[in-house]
């Protein structure tokens, strides 16, 4: 049913909890998962002093390469993983590594906001569920209590 599994991660150990609903769908479908991490540089477009941006630029690319390495390490041997880096709006990258072409499912999490939080900040992953063609397997991450025990939970019984 499944090829390839795409699994945006911003590097967090909150994210973690969709790589690992990733990885437990690959081995059951015996797919690939690629990791994107997407450098977000529309945001420091602003600041005043090249310099500086080239530092910020260095960071972001720097915690990227972290964050796929740490999918890497996570990764069960049976399950293969191919990572990228890539700058842009995340969304609009997401939507565009998510093509039937190249992807056949999303699984990405979702940080629960509500209210003005929403508001304010947007959401990536409501943007990604609206515009992707492909389906998109939202989880639920964060510091939520309301989380509970079921994050911890597999979504797939592989036997």
């Amino acid at each position: 049913m499944y090829d390839c599994i795409l699994v945006p991660t911003d590097g967090s150990e909150e994210g973690e909890h969709a790589l690992e609903y990733a990885f437990d769908l690959a081995r059951a479908h015996d797919a690939t998962v690629r990791v994107l991490y997407v450098v977000n540089v529309a945001g420091y477009g602003g600041l005043p002093m090249e310099t500086a941006w080239e530092g910020i630029s260095d960071a972001l690319y720097t915690e990227g390469e972290a964050a796929v390495e740490r999918a890497e390490e996570l990764a069960p041997d049976d399950v293969e993983v191919e990572t990228s880096v890539r700058e842009g709006a995340p969304s609009r990258t997401i939507i565009d590594r998510a093509s039937p072409e190249n992807c056949d499912l999303v699984v990405m999490g979702t940080h629960g906001r509500g209210g003005i939080d929403r508001l304010l900040l947007g959401s990536v992953a409501e943007r990604v569920v609206r515009r992707a063609d492909v389906p998109v397997l939202t989880v639920r991450v964060g510091d939520d209590d309301e989380r509970g025990e079921a994050a911890e939970r597999s979504p797939v019984a592989v036997e």
